[in-house]
C-alpha cells in the first residue's frame, strides 16, 4: 500500500482560502505567460492541476503552494535555457521536480501528477514535440519510483542512471536514428539529463526541506541515530522514558505499516514524543527506580502542573535542539486533549468535587491531526496500560488494547486524524500481536539435583 501524504485535509469541498489561492495562481500565471509570450495553455494546466489536488487528493493549500513553487522554479530554469541557448534544451532537469516531490511527500500519486505537469509545462514553454514530452514524462516517472522510500542518499545517482537510460531508450524507440549528429545533439543530452537531475536533487533537497517544513527519510534516519544529543540525554537522565519510547516506537511502526502510514516518521516521532520528561524525570513512574513516588508528597493540583508541563518543556527542548516541525507535532499531539485521569480522580476524592473542573485536568492539545501522531497516542496509552497489568495473557492484552483505543475514540481524540474504523481495527490488531510477542511466556526449568539451576530458556 502506498503511503498517503500527511498534508490532506478533511473537507470534501474546496475551502475559501483554497479558492483564493487557486484564483491568484491562475491570474499570476496568466500574466506571466502573456508578457513572456508563452502558451496560454500553461495557466489552464495550473488551474486543472489545482482542482485535481484539492478535489481528488484533498491537499492543503500550503502544500499546493509548495508544489507550485517547484514548478515555477522549473519554468524559470526552462525560460533561461530557452533565452540564452547556451546548453541544449534536453539538459533541463525536469525529473528533478518529481524526485524532490517523491522524497518530500513519499507519495507516488502526487509524483505522477507532478511528472505530467513538469513535462507538459516545459514542453509548452520551449516548444518540445509530443514525443519529447513523453520521453521526459517517462523519465520523471522512473525517477519518482527510483527514489520512493529511499533511505540512502546515494540513491540519487542510481536514479539518475535509470532516468538517463529510460529516456535514451524511449528516444530510440521513437526515432531509431544512430547518426553521429543525432547522438551528439539529442541522445547524449537526453542520457546525461539523468545525471543533471540527480545533481540538482542532491544539491537542493535540504533547502526545500527547510522551506517546505517537510522531512525526508534521510533526515529521519539521522534523527533515529542513538548518538543524537536528545536521545543520549534520555539514555542517561531518563532511562525509563527512553525504554518506554523504544517500546512505543516498535508498536507505532508496526501499526503504521499495517495501515500504510509513514512508518519511519511514526517510529522517529515516538522516539522524541516524551523528551519533555528530561526536565523532571523522577516525577514520572518509569524513571522512579525506588518505590518512592514523588507525587505522594504533592497535592493533585501540583501533580497536574508537573504532568502538563512536560508538554511545554518538550516543545522548548525541541526548539532548542531545532527539531523539524513534523517531529515536534508528536510532542503535544500524542496526548491530545486527554484527561489526566489518575490525578483528576485523586483530586475529586481529596477536595470538594464542585471546585474541580475536568477541563483543568486535560492536556492542552491539539488532538492528533495526522495518522502518524494518532498512532503514537494510541501506542503510548496502550504501552502504559499493558505494563501495569499483573498477568500478560494474549486475551487480557487484547482486552486492554481494545478498551484503551475505544476510550480514546469515545473521548473524541481521533476526530481530526482521518483514521477509518477499519484502520483503527488494524492498529489494534498490530498492537496485540506485538505486545503478545513481547510478553510471551517462558518455560521454567526445574532445579538440578546437584544444586545448580538449569539454563534459562531462550524461547
Amino acid at each position: 500500500m502506498a503511503n498517503q501524504p500527511t498534508v490532506i485535509v478533511n473537507s470534501d469541498t474546496i475551502s475559501f482560502d483554497q479558492k483564493v489561492i487557486l484564483a491568484l495562481t491562475l491570474l499570476a500565471t496568466l500574466a506571466f505567460c502573456y508578457f513572456a509570450q508563452l502558451s496560454l495553455l500553461i495557466p489552464l494546466l495550473f488551474f486543472f492541476f489545482g482542482l485535481q489536488l484539492f478535489y481528488v487528493r484533498r491537499i492543503s493549500w500550503q502544500s499546493f503552494l509548495h508544489l507550485t513553487l517547484l514548478l515555477v522554479l522549473l519554468m524559470g530554469t526552462a525560460h533561461v535555457f530557452k533565452l540564452y541557448a547556451v546548453f541544449s534544451l534536453y539538459y533541463i532537469p525536469i525529473a528533478s521536480v518529481t524526485m524532490i516531490t517523491a522524497l518530500l511527500y513519499n507519495d507516488v500519486q502526487l509524483s505522477w501528477a507532478l511528472s505530467l505537469m513538469a513535462s507538459s509545462l516545459v514542453g509548452l514553454m520551449v516548444g518540445f514535440s509530443l514525443s519529447d514530452m513523453m520521453i521526459f514524462f517517462m523519465g520523471s516517472l522512473c525517477g519518482a519510483y527510483a527514489v520512493k522510500g529511499a533511505r540512502r542518499r546515494g540513491v540519487y545517482f542510481r536514479a539518475g542512471i535509470l532516468i538517463g537510460l529510460v529516456q535514451l531508450v524511449c528516444s530510440l524507440l521513437m526515432n531509431l536514428d544512430l547518426s553521429v549528429e543525432h547522438i551528439r545533439s539529442t541522445l547524449m543530452p537526453i542520457f546525461l539529463n539523468g545525471f543533471v537531475c540527480a545533481g540538482v536533487v542532491a544539491t537542493f533537497l535540504w533547502i526545500f526541506e527547510i522551506i517546505f517544513g517537510e522531512i525526508t527519510n534521510f533526515t529521519l534516519l539521522e534523527l533515529s541515530d542513538s548518538s543524537q544529543p536528545l536521545l543520549k540525554r534520555l539514555v542517561v537522565e531518563a532511562p525509563g522514558t527512553y525504554h518506554h519510547s523504544l517500546i512505543v516506537s516498535n508498536l507505532s511502526e508496526a501499526a503504521a505499516d499495517a495501515i500504510g502510514a509513514n512508518a519511519l516518521l511514526t517510529r522517529v516521532g515516538a522516539y522524541y514524543h516524551d523528551i519533555g520528561k528530561l526536565v523532571k524525570p523522577v516525577y514520572f513512574t518509569e524513571n522512579q527506580m525506588l518505590s518512592v513516588n514523588k507525587h505522594d508528597e504533592l497535592e493533585p493540583s501540583m501533580s497536574r502542573l508537573v504532568i502538563l508541563n512536560h508538554i511545554k518543556e518538550g516543545l522548548e527542548l525541541a526548539k532548542q535542539y531545532k527539531l523539524n516541525q513534523r517531529i515536534v507535532e508528536f510532542i503535544p499531539e500524542h496526548h491530545g486533549t486527554s484527561l489526566i485521569h489518575y490525578f483528576y480522580q485523586k483530586a475529586l476524592t481529596e477536595s470538594d468535587a464542585q471546585d474541580i473542573g475536568e477541563q483543568d485536568y486535560r492536556y492542552p492539545g491539539p488532538k492528533p491531526r495526522s495518522k502518524e501522531t494518532a498512532i503514537v497516542m494510541l501506542a503510548d496509552s496502550v504501552e502504559g496500560s499493558t505494563r501495569a497489568m499483573d498477568e500478560h495473557t494474549p486475551q487480557k492484552i487484547e482486552d486492554i488494547v481494545r478498551k484503551v483505543i475505544n476510550n480514546k475514540f469515545i473521548d473524541g481524540q481521533l476526530d481530526e486524524c482521518n483514521l477509518t474504523l477499519r484502520e483503527i481495527d488494524a492498529i489494534a490488531s498490530s498492537f496485540v500481536r506485538v505486545l503478545s510477542a513481547m510478553y510471551h511466556g517462558r518455560v521454567k526449568y526445574p532445579e538440578r539435583t546437584d544444586g545448580h539451576h538449569g539454563q534459562k530458556s531462550s524461547k
